[in-house]
């Protein structure tokens, strides 16, 4: 028995996953949700649209560095409490008994709907993705070429998230694997971008270009440049969520106490550092932003995708090089994909354990290989669910990122509050902390307020008047969240909902129908 599982059963929980991954591979994971090609890439075309390259090379220094809080907070948090339930177990030892509960209740769902929300929005994306290729690879938009319809389009992402299931009911050594693909993909393939781009590129921008210039689409009628630069920073927000795999694959890593915290940071700190470099090498090859998200483009108005179609064609009379690149992205993107299911499936499990979903006993089971696969599936089904209202209306996607940014990282800052306030004089921390109390209380208070400024700065109007076309529909996806998880308590759930209880005696206390 190592410490992590010694300090497992100090929780009150018995092993039951297999405990095989390693510090690297702990770290591996959170490194592959976060996925810097698929987040820069994904939202590519919102900071363009909203600040431009200033928004890249700024934006990220600025998220970057509070996100850096966030993370140090929640890597002391699960030193101290290291289980696959993460942070919605942690709100509940924090918030004391009185509020464990609830506490415990709306972290955990919040958590557990925006990883959802993240695997729809990473494997949609995946397919917009695999369409502009095929569209390139036809002819491009002004060629003639296919363009899959949103029909195609759908069932592409539902094969997707379908093998990536089928990759999560392999044992936890073979999953490691993919897992540790995905770090060398994403870092090995940032940086031939970063080299290929620019050096096959005609034509390149000045430093002060890339470092000042701003773009403000005059359609948008937006009150200010700041405002603009307020709302690019969504892209980058977006790019470096995930990290809290980490926590849920802490009942699977070998001295958990301390890898699990070990990887938060070390993934949050390696995404910054490749994920700058790969946004620096994309801004020095941006010659026009306008002609990049112009729909009427050969992508379509996908702006990475024609950049890199652009860059080759202009040296070598054609853009197949600039499709062979993108599907360096795709790749990544895919193991993103893989590494998502894993933590949602760890999340559900964790959560199903302490009778908090419906049919809990049947999202718990673990299978002969001590791989919870039913709870690999629900996450995949409703990860499939999350993108059918796509077929009827783009905004569906917008949500999707909005519920996958914005409610994760509420997930993120609810144990951190109640760490700075409610166990602010009684919280116990692990092997791995941040020293006196008060670096622990500053740090945890300025993660909590980032979270409620970009929170605060997600739900503005994105673009002036207001109507039902260019309405932000972040705070009503969000909001919607919220509304039905406290229903589901108000009418249900507080009278049987314990938090976070032991299953040293019993599989699983309760049987919630």
């Amino acid at each position: 028995m190592d410490s992590g599982q010694q300090r497992l059963q100090e929780l009150g929980y018995k092993q039951e996953l297999r405990r095989n991954l390693s510090a690297v591979s702990n770290f591996a994971f959170s490194f592959a949700v976060i996925s810097i090609l698929t987040g820069v890439t994904t939202l590519f075309n919102t900071g363009l649209t909203y600040g431009g390259t200033i928004s890249f090379t700024w934006g990220w220094f600025i998220t970057g560095f509070f996100n850096l809080f966030l993370g140090l907070s929640m890597a002391e948090i699960c030193s101290a409490f290291p289980t696959s339930g993460g942070l919605y177990f942690w709100s509940g030892e924090l918030a004391g008994r009185k509020w464990k509960p609830f506490a415990s209740w709306i972290t955990g769902w919040f958590n557990v709907v925006g990883q959802w929300a993240t695997t729809c929005s990473v494997n949609y994306s995946l397919s917009l993705l695999l369409q502009v290729m095929v569209l390139l690879g036809t002819g491009g938009g002004n060629g003639g070429g296919y363009l899959m319809n949103k029909y195609v389009l759908i069932g592409v992402h539902g094969g997707l998230i379908l093998l990536q299931g089928l990759i999560n009911c392999m044992p936890i050594q073979y999953v490691d694997f993919f897992g540790l693909l995905a770090v060398v993909w994403n870092v090995v393939g940032a940086f031939v971008l970063i080299i290929l781009i620019p050096s096959v590129a005609i034509k390149r921008q000045t430093a002060s270009f890339v470092f000042t210039s701003f773009n403000v689409p005059t359609d948008l009628n937006l009150p200010s440049d700041p405002y603009v630069f307020l709302l690019g920073l969504l892209m980058s927000q977006y790019a470096l969520a995930g990290f809290d795999a980490s926590a849920h694959m802490t009942e699977e890593t070998k001295s958990s106490d301390k890898n699990g915290a070990y990887g938060i940071l070390s993934s949050i700190i390696i995404a910054i550092v490749v994920g700058y470099a790969y946004v620096l090498g994309l801004s020095f090859v941006v010659i026009d932003p306008a002609m990049l998200l112009d729909s009427a483009n050969d992508a379509g108005g996908y702006a990475v995708a024609q950049l890199f179609y652009q860059v080759f064609r202009d040296r070598y009379g054609n853009g197949t090089g600039g499709v062979l690149c993108l599907g360096v992205i795709a790749g990544a993107v895919f193991l993103c994909g893989v590494s998502c299911v894993i933590s949602n499936s760890r999340m559900v499990y964790a959560f199903s354990r302490d009778g908090a979903l419906p049919l809990s006993r049947v999202w718990h089971k673990v299978n002969r290989h001590e791989v919870p696969i039913n709870a690999v599936w629900l996450s995949c089904f409703m990860a499939f669910v999350m993108a059918l209202p796509s077929l009827g209306s783009v905004v569906a996607f917008q949500a999707m990122v909005s519920i996958a940014t914005v409610g994760l990282f509420i997930s993120y800052a609810l144990p951190t509050f109640f760490r700075v306030t409610l166990a602010r004089g009684t919280f116990v921390h692990g092997p791995v902390h941040l020293g006196p109390r008060w670096v622990s209380l500053t740090v945890g208070w300025v993660a909590v307020i980032w979270v409620v400024i970009i929170t605060m700065l997600f739900c503005l109007p994105v673009r002036y008047p207001v109507n039902s076309q260019s309405l932000n529909y972040t705070p009503v996806a969000v909001g919607g969240v919220l509304v039905l998880v406290l229903l589901y308590w108000l009418l249900s759930a507080r009278r049987w909902f314990k938090g976070p209880q032991s299953n040293l005696h019993d599989p699983i206390l309760t049987d919630r129908k």
